[in-house]
């Protein structure tokens, strides 16, 4: 007999498949011979073929749900030597454990079919293993994640869960399901943290078998083919980044069941309808964003020839009032106090802090801040390489305390993994950081500075820059040559913050009487 063996369960002696109940019985007590639970392991294999037997189920048939019913019956059965089951040892959790450990033992004769396409995925484990120790993981979370992969594989096995149907609907299954399995793990009550520590084991293991391609892809709803051809014409016709993709596709789906499939019937009503009747939720951006995105569309459909040129001029135009708001900042004290609450002797202070030296000193975008890479620094010279808006690049002076913290960071904090980009997790796995990344550290070294009321996120240190910089005399010239704006009108928003600049320049009222 063929055996299958899976995560570090018992397997039976190689002989032929057979179904005879006894001999089965027989080969299963000799593996479990030696063990000082061997009467309680031998009490609940022979309890469950007892019960089998009565309900006329076949060996075959056995799956999680007909051990569930096993688990749950109210026990009348007799027991070896014709005395009753104790109904007090049946009801203890072990007890069904054990009958878990024997029903695997089937498993592994061949007695019971299993789905064959979890094989690949049990040959990984020693694998996915080397793969944490190569992402940094520590010793003890290694251990975690690996054992609690076994276990997901485990219960997939249990649950007679094909690998090519495993979904994220399973890992929610996995992490919450009341755990009778044989192999060592705690039983009892189930807590928040044990539904964490699955959840985050299966997702880890599920996403490195999707990069190997041993289970399908995350199952998402299906895309409207419009939105495919769209993402297509950007990508490759318009040559924008990846963000911008991601966010105008999400746009495009709010609306886009609102507009026929025949982009030929499409009339002026209709495209002014979606920009004019939004949630009264949604902010002007949003509106700003959602003419911006229909208007490409409509280019796209245009350059297609799928519908009529003139309707690009159909939709609305924002109403957008420029430089209606002062632009918020920080004073030079409060900046120093966010920054000096950074702990520099923690690898999370030292990164923080760089982080933070590049946003004040250089006003730094936080996407700016992501991207950067170690080729970019230019350390003989002070300067440093950032990659802005439109992938346009440009090169920037290195102040001497942000580039002392980048050093500090890179020289003591920095993880030590293959990845090219500056700033990473201080945890494993060592990825780049996220813009909302930015925000939260941003968020959080205001918190530790006691700093309220004041502009949240990282923005607000490119307009303290621009005001400190402009109070300082510097022109707005030299401020949008610092911010790396485009248009001078970008940058003039900032003339409203100059004081000084307004009352230069301000004409006196006509006559002795006041304003």
């Amino acid at each position: 007999m063929t055996v299958r063996s899976y995560v570090s369960l018992d397997t039976a002696p190689a002989r032929r498949v057979t179904t005879d109940s006894a001999f089965l019985l027989a080969e299963y007590l000799k593996t479990q011979a030696g063990f000082s639970s061997f009467e309680t392991r031998a009490s609940a294999a022979r309890h469950f073929l007892y019960w089998l037997q009565r309900h006329h189920l076949p060996l075959s048939q056995v799956d999680a749900a007909v051990v569930e019913r096993f688990a749950h019956h109210r026990c009348r059965c007799m027991g070896h030597g014709g005395v009753c089951y104790s109904r007090r040892e049946f009801q203890r959790p072990r007890y069904i454990t054990n009958v878990r450990r024997f029903v695997s033992f089937l498993e592994d004769c061949g007695t019971i079919r299993i789905p064959e396409d979890l094989a690949p995925i049990v040959l990984r484990l020693p694998v996915y293993g080397n793969h944490l120790s190569a992402l940094g993981y520590s010793r003890g979370t290694r251990s975690m994640l690996l054992s609690g992969a076994e276990h997901f594989v485990h219960w997939l096995r249990l649950s007679r869960i094909p690998a090519r149907d495993v979904d994220d609907c399973d890992i929610e299954r996995f992490a919450k399901h009341d755990c009778r399995c044989f192999l060592c793990r705690k039983h009892g009550s189930l807590t928040n943290s044990g539904v964490t520590r699955r959840r985050r084991a299966g997702v880890s293991f599920l996403q490195y078998l999707r990069g190997c391609n041993l289970v399908p892809q995350g199952i998402v709803t299906e895309e409207d083919p419009r939105l495919v051809a769209f993402r297509a014409w950007l990508t490759h016709q318009c040559g924008v980044t990846a963000q911008t993709v991601v966010r105008y596709l999400a746009e495009a789906a709010r609306w886009l069941p609102a507009l026929s499939q025949d982009p030929g019937t499409y009339d002026a009503i209709t495209i002014r309808n979606i920009v004019l009747h939004q949630p009264p939720t949604r902010s002007h951006k949003s509106v700003q964003l959602t003419a911006t995105v229909l208007r490409t569309y409509l280019r796209y459909l245009v350059a297609s020839d799928a519908c009529r040129p003139e309707l690009v001029y159909a939709v609305p135009c924002s109403r957008r009032r420029r430089n209606a708001a002062l632009p918020k900042f920080l004073s030079s004290a409060i900046i120093q106090r966010i920054i000096a609450s950074c702990d520099i002797n923690t690898p999370l202070g030292l990164r923080d802090r760089a982080i933070l030296l590049l946003l004040a000193r250089l006003g730094l975008r936080a996407g700016d801040v992501c991207q950067l890479g170690l080729a970019d620094i230019d350390w003989r010279n002070g300067r440093l390489r950032v990659d802005g808006k439109n992938r346009r690049a440009s090169c920037l002076p290195l102040p001497q305390d942000a580039g002392d913290a980048l050093l500090a960071y890179i020289e003591h904090a920095r993880p030590p993994a293959h990845e090219d980009h500056v700033f990473l997790r201080v945890q494993a796995p060592f990825k780049s950081l996220k813009p909302s990344t930015i925000a939260c550290i941003v968020a959080k070294a205001r918190t530790r500075a006691g700093v309220e009321g004041v502009p949240t996120g990282s923005h607000v240190f490119r307009h303290s820059l621009a005001t400190s910089m402009l109070r300082a005399g510097y022109s707005l010239e030299q401020v949008g040559a610092i911010l790396r704006h485009r248009s001078p009108d970008t940058t003039a928003i900032y003339a409203k913050i100059d004081i000084d600049m307004l009352a230069r320049v301000a004409q006196p009222w006509p006559g002795d009487s006041s304003c």
